[in-house]
């Protein structure tokens, strides 16, 4: 389609058409998978027009058929069904409009469907988006419930009546949305984001009830899991019946069976509450009366004690030990003292009798030389030397004679 252009030589805009048409017609045909959003049957029109919409993305493309090929699964195929197309592009180069000429159309099997599902549900197990470690516990009182549901719908009514008939004040934030068809996903996805956003909702319920498989894939969307797993707020999965199990239920931080289980498990019951608080109570005035009781038995024991009713007993037995020992004391001292001051006479008297005083006074008398040395032997004395000679009762002078052979006789001096 390369073509040489200039703002002075355009190409005229039913060349360009062409041009497009004649690329498109090469385009061989294939097989697209989709789902239904809208059918278009005109009466005796030989043309059937479908809008065929890509259920992960907002893309959708127009699907022209002759309505002997439409009639062939008119009974299975309505609006919001899956379908698989064998189709050739086309071109409509009056108008510049592309769309999907059709020769054959089959429904897409619910097996199919829960193959796909499957495959994707090993997908993001390995991915750990199912993992248990990943669950947040839910508030125990929450103050502001988020709910997305389908508009007065009977999971809306069941959640907020069972959960104020179990807790009056509780509130809710209420988002409704399209539950089924083609812009379920979108619309879910939206509402659980925004209220994930907002600071005072503490936990989130996705609400719905039962249905076929087809009409519950929205929940298993892969766009709506890897929302809910991103949400910081916690998440309540309340979709169908308890046989039902979209991928929702998995990545969900609760599943509860339906949603009427959601509203028990998320709120909890006033009437309960108060019986528990009361039992609490009344545990607790047993525990506090037994500990009273047990402290106040100790406390008479103690009481009863001789030591607490007569606390000075204790130091009357010690204050009499306390004399009984200085007694001892006294009396053992006495004693030694008695017999020091016995041996000290004893030692005394013998003193006295070894003493040369005493000697001096049974007559004898010490001679002693000038320079005070006593006179030991006869041969110590010289003639003429005076002695001094100390007696009991004082001391005299005495000068040797010449006697004995012995040595000088000792005379008194004249």
């Amino acid at each position: 389609m390369a073509l040489n252009t200039s703002p002075e030589a355009p190409v005229p805009v039913g060349q360009v058409s062409r041009l497009i048409g004649g690329w498109i017609d090469r385009l061989g045909a294939v097989w697209v998978e989709g789902q239904i959003t809208q059918i278009s049957r005109r009466p005796g029109a030989g043309v059937v027009f479908l809008t065929l919409r890509d259920p992960a993305h907002d893309i959708s493309l127009s699907v022209t058929c002759y309505r002997a090929v439409f009639d062939r699964v008119a009974d299975i195929v309505a609006e919001g069904a899956r379908v698989v197309v064998h189709a050739k592009p086309e071109w409509y180069a009056p108008r510049g409009q592309l769309s999907l000429r059709a020769a054959e159309i089959r429904p897409v099997g619910v097996g199919e469907l829960l193959a796909r599902l499957e495959q994707l549900k090993r997908s993001l197990t390995a991915e750990g988006l199912f993992a248990a470690d990943r669950k947040r516990p839910l508030p125990f009182l929450p103050q502001l419930i988020g709910l997305v549901c389908g508009r007065a719908s009977a999971a809306e009514r069941d959640v907020l009546e069972n959960a104020r008939h179990r807790w009056p004040a509780v509130r809710f934030e209420i988002r409704n949305v399209p539950v089924q068809g083609v812009h379920a996903v979108p619309r879910v996805i939206e509402a659980v984001e925004e209220l994930d956003r907002a600071p005072d909702v503490d936990v989130i319920i996705v609400a719905r009830g039962g249905g076929s498989v087809e009409d519950l894939l929205p929940f298993s969307d892969e766009r709506l899991v890897r929302s809910v797993a991103a949400c910081r707020t916690p998440v309540v999965s309340a979709i169908g019946h308890e046989p039902d199990s979209p991928l929702l239920d998995l990545v969900a931080d609760l599943r509860a069976s339906t949603p009427t289980d959601a509203a028990k498990r998320v709120v909890p019951d006033v009437g309960e509450e108060l019986a528990r608080v009361r039992q609490l109570r009344e545990r607790a005035l047993r525990c506090v009366t037994a500990h009273l009781d047990r402290e106040e038995r100790g406390l008479a024991s103690v009481r009863a004690r001789p030591c607490v009713q007569r606390p000075q007993r204790m130091v009357e037995e010690r204050e009499a030990h306390v004399e009984a020992l200085t007694d001892r004391a006294r009396r053992t001292l006495g004693h030694l003292l008695d017999r020091a001051d016995s041996e000290l006479s004893h030692t005394h008297a013998r003193v006295v009798a070894l003493s040369p005083a005493a000697t001096l006074r049974r007559g004898y008398a010490v001679l002693q030389h000038a320079d005070g040395s006593v006179v030991r032997a006869a041969a110590e004395v010289s003639a003429d030397e005076e002695l001094r000679a100390r007696v009991a009762e004082g001391e005299f002078t005495v000068r040797p004679v010449t006697g004995s052979a012995a040595g000088p006789a000792v005379v008194p001096p004249a």
